[in-house]
C-alpha cells in the first residue's frame, strides 16, 4: 500500500466517529471542509465588522430598513447570477462570483481607512455576499456528490461550516483592535485560498459518464433565467416556502427572546444589577451554548439522522421542535424558557436544517442547484426575515403580550411541517428518477482520479 493510499485509509477511519467515509472520498471530503471552514471564517470576520459601523454611522434604525433592501438588492442580484449562468459553465461561474466579491471587499478594505462612511452599503453588500457565495459552495457539493453520497458526506462538510463560524468568531475577536480594514482584508486573503481550493477540487473531480443530463460542466448551466426556471418549478416553490416560514418563525423567536430578556434586564436593574451586564453575560452564554450544541450535533447526530430517518424524515425535526417548545413558550413566556427554545432552534437550524436543506439539491438538475438554490438562498431568507419584522411592528403597536408572537409562531410551525410533507413527496418523485441514471457513476467515486 502506497502512502497515498495510508493516508487516505488514515482520515478515513478519523473521519468514522462522525460518518462513513470510503478511502476514495477522502480527498474531495478533506478540501470541502477545509473550503467550509476557511469560508464560515471569513465570514465571521465580515460580520463583527458589518455591526458596529451600521450602529455608529446609522442607528438602530437603519440597520433594520437596511435588511429590507437587501431583499430588493437580491432580487437584482439574483436576475445577473441566472444571466450568467446562462453563458459559462460550473467553474468559470464560481470563479466569476468569488473575485466579483472579493474585489468588492477589497475597495472595502481601503475605504475603510479613509473617512467615507461606508456602513449601510457594507451591511447591504455582506447579506448579499454571504448568501450568494454559501449557495454557491453548497451547489458545487451537491452537483458533484451523488444522493446517497451526499447523505453520509455532507454531515462531515457542514462541520467545517460549525467549527468555522466559531473559530471565526473567536479569530475577528482578536483582531478587532487593529481596526475594520484589517478584518476585511484578512478576510480577503481566505476567499482567495477559498478560491484556490475550489479550483483543486474540479480539477480532482472525474468526469461523469456520457449520457447525464449534467455531463458537462464546463457548458452554460441554465437555458432559462432565474425567474422563468422559478416560475415552472415546484420542487423549488416548496422549498421556498419552506425557507420563508423557518425564517419567519427563527426572527420572530429572535425578538420574543430579546423582549423577554430586557423586560428580566430592567427588573434585574431595580436590585442593584447593571442592565447592559446582565445583557452582555446573557448573550455571551446564549451565542456560545447554541454554537457549542450546534458543532456536537452537526459532528455526531446529523449523520446518523440522515442515514436512519433519511433526508424527508429529517426535515420534520425542526418544525415539529418548533411547534413544541412555542408551545411551551406561550404557556410560560418567560426568560429560562425563551433561552431553551432560542438555543434548541438555532442549535438545529445550524446542524440538522441547514444541513438536510442543502441535500434536498442533490436530486436536482444543476440549473436548480445553482440558480434555484441561489434565488431559494437570498430572497426567500430575507422575504422570511421581513415579513417577521412587519408582523412584530404591528403587534408592538397594537399591544400584543408576547405570549400572543408565540402562539402565532406554533400556527407558522404547523404551516411550515406542511410544506416539509409536500417536498418530501416531490423529492421522493425526483429521487426515483434521479436515481437511475446516477447508479451508472456512483460507483466510481468522487476522488478516483487525484
Amino acid at each position: 500500500m502506497t502512502f497515498q493510499n495510508q493516508l487516505r485509509s488514515g482520515f478515513a477511519r478519523a473521519f468514522r466517529p462522525f460518518s462513513k467515509v470510503h478511502p476514495d472520498e477522502v480527498g474531495i471530503v478533506v478540501l470541502m471542509t477545509l473550503t467550509t471552514f476557511l469560508l464560515l471564517t471569513a465570514y465571521y470576520l465580515l460580520k463583527t465588522v458589518r455591526e458596529p459601523l451600521i450602529l455608529l454611522q446609522g442607528g438602530a434604525e437603519m440597520k433594520l430598513y437596511a435588511r429590507a433592501g437587501q431583499a430588493v438588492l437580491m432580487v437584482g442580484v439574483v436576475h445577473l447570477y441566472g444571466e450568467l449562468a446562462r453563458r459559462v459553465g460550473r467553474i468559470r461561474l464560481l470563479s466569476i462570483v468569488f473575485l466579483f466579491f472579493i474585489s468588492n471587499l477589497a475597495i472595502f478594505a481601503v475605504l475603510a481607512r479613509t473617512s467615507v462612511a461606508i456602513g449601510l452599503p457594507f451591511f447591504l453588500w455582506v447579506g448579499v455576499f454571504s448568501y450568494t457565495v454559501i449557495a454557491q459552495f453548497w451547489a458545487l457539493a451537491a452537483d458533484i456528490y451523488s444522493e446517497d453520497q451526499g447523505k453520509r458526506l455532507f454531515p462531515v462538510i457542514g462541520a467545517g461550516s460549525s467549527i468555522g463560524a466559531v473559530i471565526g468568531g473567536l479569530f475577528a475577536k482578536s483582531l478587532v483592535p487593529f481596526g475594520p480594514s484589517v478584518l476585511m482584508a484578512t478576510a480577503v486573503v481566505i476567499l482567495l485560498v477559498c478560491v484556490a481550493l475550489i479550483l483543486l477540487i474540479e480539477r480532482r473531480i472525474p468526469q461523469r459518464r456520457p449520457g447525464h443530463e449534467d455531463a458537462h460542466p464546463d457548458q452554460p448551466i441554465a437555458r432559462e433565467n432565474a425567474w422563468q426556471l422559478l416560475a415552472r418549478d415546484r420542487y423549488l416553490w416548496f422549498i421556498a416556502g419552506m425557507v420563508i416560514l423557518l425564517n419567519w418563525v427563527n426572527s420572530s423567536g429572535e425578538y420574543l427572546l430579546d423582549r423577554t430578556l430586557v423586560a428580566t434586564a430592567k427588573a434585574a436593574a431595580a436590585s442593584g444589577v447593571s442592565s447592559q451586564a446582565y445583557i452582555g453575560a446573557f448573550k455571551a452564554d446564549y451565542y456560545f451554548w447554541y454554537n457549542a450544541i450546534g458543532v456536537a450535533l452537526q459532528l455526531f447526530a446529523v449523520s446518523r439522522v440522515l442515514r436512519i430517518a433519511g433526508v424527508r424524515r429529517a426535515l420534520l425535526v425542526m418544525p415539529a421542535f418548533a411547534c413544541g417548545a412555542y408551545g411551551v413558550a406561550a404557556f410560560v413566556p418567560v426568560l429560562a424558557v425563551m433561552r431553551f427554545v432560542k438555543i434548541g432552534e438555532n442549535a438545529l437550524q445550524y446542524s440538522l436544517q441547514d444541513t438536510t436543506r442543502h441535500a434536498l439539491f442533490l436530486v436536482t438538475s444543476r440549473a436548480e442547484k445553482f440558480v434555484g438554490k441561489t434565488a431559494v438562498d437570498t430572497i426567500a431568507v430575507r422575504l422570511g426575515a421581513i415579513i417577521s419584522a412587519v408582523m412584530v411592528f404591528v403587534g408592538t403597536h397594537r399591544g400584543w403580550p408576547t405570549r400572543t408572537f408565540a402562539i402565532i409562531n406554533v400556527a407558522l410551525a404547523l404551516g411550515w411541517g406542511a410544506f416539509v410533507v409536500l417536498i418530501g413527496k416531490e423529492h421522493a418523485r425526483r429521487a426515483v428518477e434521479h436515481r437511475a441514471p446516477a447508479s451508472e457513476t456512483a460507483t466510481d467515486g468522487v476522488d478516483n482520479a487525484a
